[in-house]
């Protein structure tokens, strides 16, 4: 099956669904070794920049990806982000 084939079979799934599949597909891409190298904007690289600089002076205030993504998990289940409400 294609690509094109597979996306016009996701787009038939309800919107949470999608979204699952978006992450494990993005997850997936990642565990191989995919290298996404997204061309950012000057005033991104300087701010990402900083942010690294901020966390190297401070390193306690830094929060672990797994709690920030628990954290976004429960918003948006509490909110229904993906439930189109």
């Amino acid at each position: 099956m294609s690509a094109a084939e597979l996306l016009e079979r996701a787009k038939a799934l309800p919107i949470e669904e999608r979204a699952e599949l978006v992450n494990r597909l993005w997850d997936n891409l990642a565990e191989e070794g995919y290298d996404f190298d997204p061309e950012l904007m000057p005033e991104q690289i300087a701010e990402l920049e900083r942010r690294a600089e901020e966390l190297r002076r401070h390193p306690e205030k830094g929060i672990p990806w797994e709690t920030v993504r628990a954290e976004l998990k429960k918003r948006r289940e509490k909110n229904g982000a993906c439930r189109g409400k």
